[in-house]
């Protein structure tokens, strides 16, 4: 950044800006110079919504994804199927199966997958209190949906022999999604393929 040309309050809206993923300098200065011509309001507003993301949003208490309750929307909804749990990794992941809207049943969100290269143990993700679940609630079905990456196959493969003995149908997504890739960035037809056509783990 062109140092001291920027007032000290613009380079320090450029500097947070350029740390956000995808963005780099010139975007984050393009943004930094749109808020300062834009309506105080619209500033402010932006302002507020960031603040209260960080007040406000926490992990529901049942199923770990985003939630500004005690229970995130879709476990507070009692006309989802009870008897389904679809396992993803991140919340990004049920944000986009959740847009191909064909999936009703419940969510459990892990916070990551198995990685013995970055230290990242089955302890170390919610793999406990998804059993916990299985055990408590009335479930029928487990469906794993994590990303056909090594680290997606070992987490798949470890849930599949700590829940199979639980007495609950363990099914995985089929793989129309490449090896490799990522379940947030796919198109709606292709989640909506790999959930209908879900095969034993």
């Amino acid at each position: 950044m062109a140092g001291n040309a920027y007032p000290a309050a613009l380079r320090r809206v450029i500097l947070a800006l350029g740390k956000l993923p995808g963005v780099g300098e010139k975007t984050a200065g393009r943004l930094a110079m749109y808020l300062l011509r834009a309506p105080a309001g619209e500033a402010l507003e932006l302002a507020q919504s960031l603040t209260e993301l960080q007040e406000k949003i926490k992990l529901c208490r049942r199923c770990f994804a985003f939630a500004d309750q005690e229970f995130c929307p879709l476990c507070a909804d009692a006309g989802r199927r009870q008897g389904q749990i679809l396992v993803v990794a991140e919340p990004g992941d049920l944000l986009a199966l959740e847009r191909v809207g064909w999936f009703k049943g419940l969510y459990h969100v892990l916070g990551g997958v198995i990685s013995p290269i970055e230290g990242v143990g089955p302890d170390d993700i919610r793999i406990v209190e998804l059993l916990d679940r299985v055990r408590q609630e009335s479930v029928t079905e487990v469906i794993l949906a994590l990303n056909p990456s090594l680290e997606g196959e070992t987490t798949t493969t470890y849930l599949a022999q700590e829940l199979k003995p639980l007495g609950v149908k363990v099914t995985r997504i089929a793989y129309g999604l490449p090896m490799g890739g990522d379940i947030k960035y796919a198109d709606h037809q292709t989640l909506k393929e790999s959930l209908r056509h879900r095969v034993e783990a």
